[in-house]
């Protein structure tokens, strides 16, 4: 009897899907994609890949563009945290010289854990290093009826170390790639394609009736709610925007005047809104983030003078908006007025 790692190969020969990164071993390449999918579906990430590979084909183009180039490339994929970490390791490869080829050279970019360097180092470089990752937990906390709560220390331990044992030297890379592609395929969270799994017959949580309580889930943060309003401001084919600072969602990126207030509550309009004419466009917009839930609400305001604003707003002309990293909310902004 085939045993979990032949199983695992045979099928990911079969069935294995085909992605661009996987017709390269260029490191470059292979680590893009690993940073785009971090908290991105593969059916929306392949297009930013391949955006990002057309307009920065290696690290030294990448290193060389502005970051709000870089952002404003990213736009749309949030997270933007990923796109900073993203920049600043291409200027540490530009620095080198060459992609490392280490575990440890490849842990020390900006912004790689240990998953994304075994996922770089297996596929690029061979190096035997197996990944873990939502779904590896769920394929092997199932196969091997592991009921240890993931996000856990004792989870993160137990589960390395048993994938690390399961992992082929010759093919370490094919063997990642395919305990990702199987728990995104086969071992799915919800409805399992448990009646043709090729693991069917020495899966635990089948034969125990587990598969829909496995992998046991440590509990997460409560999600917070925030309320924003939002307005556009336009004068003579101008607009301003300000940069967001540190410590808060969007960091780095380009918002206009915004104005963050409790549930219910009206918010404190400037003084100088009365000079002009203030519009609302829309109310109610949802936007959800990791452990957030946003609403607000969009307005325009037009005059033929440009309002006193902060020092940190920058007016600047209204085609010129598509040169600016924005957050998602301003998006759904313009996209109400354009």
């Amino acid at each position: 009897m085939e045993n979990f790692t032949e199983i695992i190969l045979g099928w990911y020969d079969a069935c294995g899907r085909d992605l661009p990164w996987r017709r390269t071993r260029d490191p470059y390449a292979v680590w893009l994609s690993e940073i785009i999918l971090q908290q991105t579906r593969i059916a929306q990430g392949t297009a930013y890949w391949e955006r990002f590979m057309a307009r920065f084909p290696d690290a030294a183009s990448l290193a060389a563009a502005s970051e709000d180039e870089v952002l404003r490339l990213w736009e749309g994929l949030g997270y933007y945290s990923r796109a900073r970490n993203l920049h600043a390791a291409a200027r540490q490869i530009a620095d080198l010289g060459a992609f490392p080829d280490t575990f440890e050279g490849i842990r020390a970019l900006k912004g790689i854990g240990d998953y994304t360097a075994a996922a770089i180092g297996s596929i690029a470089f061979g190096l035997p290093a197996a990944v873990v990752d939502g779904n590896v937990y769920r394929v092997l906390s199932r196969h091997y009826g592991i009921d240890t709560p993931v996000g856990t220390s004792a989870a993160a331990k137990q589960f390395r170390a048993l994938a690390q044992s399961l992992l082929p030297p010759e093919r370490p890379g094919d063997f990642n790639q395919g305990m990702m592609d199987f728990g995104a395929l086969v071992c799915t969270p919800r409805n399992p394609a448990c009646p043709t799994c090729p693991l069917r017959e020495s899966c635990v949580a089948r034969q125990s009736g587990r598969v829909e309580s496995l992998p046991v889930k440590k509990a997460g943060p409560a999600v917070t709610e925030r309320y924003f309003t939002l307005i556009y401001l336009r004068c003579g084919g101008h607009t301003a925007i300000r940069r967001r600072g540190s410590g808060d969602i969007w960091q780095g990126l380009w918002e206009p005047l915004l104005l963050e207030h409790g549930e219910g509550e009206t918010p404190q309009l400037p003084a100088w809104t009365a000079a002009g004419t203030l519009r609302k466009l829309k109310g109610g917009v949802k936007h959800a983030l990791t452990h957030r839930l946003l609403t607000a609400d969009f307005y325009l305001f037009e005059s033929g003078e440009r309002p006193p604003l902060p020092g940190e707003f920058r007016w600047i002309e209204e085609n010129e908006l598509d040169a600016y990293g924005k957050p998602r909310l301003f998006e759904l902004l313009l996209a109400e007025l354009f």
